[in-house]
């Protein structure tokens, strides 16, 4: 059996609703941040040394890292469904904006918001990724203007890492001026498997993320 560890109000929505879409058996282990710091609970400190979800137990594995957890669901637990095989022609494509949340979205998102709830100070620094952030989030919604989700072969994995990314820019109040990316989040939120996700691990408050938004 497929076990999820699930933290509130984190990326690991995403594999609950990685697992929701492709209606697969799981249990889920909710985990709660403190509601004071932020930070995740010792509890996750027991299923991994770094104490982060989110992060999956399956077959005497633990494995942490949200893109491999997708990659291996879908392709051990779920023939492939969801994924691109090698052999598909977006194949290329579907690495790149699976990797894209982590390793190129939400670092700047994340300066931002350590910035806002430390008060800033370095404006040479914010002003660096300030640009950073502006960039990445227009090349998504550039790309987002002549389809309705990422991959022009249809909706993927790719667009649940996505997806949630682009969840906590809204909270940071970064998607004000990016008409495709608000009507990509209207599109992916009215998903069952979404719904379903929401319903089983429990509401979102992305807000919690929104210091020094106005």
């Amino acid at each position: 059996m497929l076990t999820v560890h699930h933290l509130n109000n984190s990326r690991s929505q995403r594999i609950v609703w990685l697992c929701e879409e492709l209606s697969i058996p799981y249990e889920l282990v909710k985990h709660q941040r403190d509601a004071e710091t932020l930070r995740a609970p010792d509890s996750l400190k027991h299923v991994h040394v770094l104490g982060k979800a989110p992060a999956i137990e399956h077959n005497g594995q633990v494995i942490i890292e949200t893109d491999a957890i997708i990659e291996y669901i879908c392709n051990t637990c779920a023939e492939g469904r969801l994924s691109r095989g090698v052999s598909a022609p977006d194949y290329g494509q579907y690495l790149q904006w699976l990797a894209y949340s982590e390793g190129t979205l939400f670092p700047g998102l994340g300066v931002d918001l350590i910035y806002a709830w430390t008060g800033g100070g370095n404006d040479v620094l914010m002003g660096f990724f300030e640009v950073e952030i502006v960039k990445n989030h227009q090349y998504v919604e550039n790309t987002l203007q002549d389809r309705d989700y990422i991959l022009a072969s249809g909706f993927s994995a790719a667009d649940i890492n996505l997806g949630w990314t682009l969840e906590f820019s809204e909270a940071r109040g970064r998607l004000k001026n990016l008409p495709a990316l608000q009507a990509y989040l209207v599109r992916l939120r009215a998903r069952p498997g979404y719904a379903r996700a929401i319903e089983r691990g429990g509401p979102q408050d992305l807000s919690v993320f929104s210091a020094g938004v106005t």
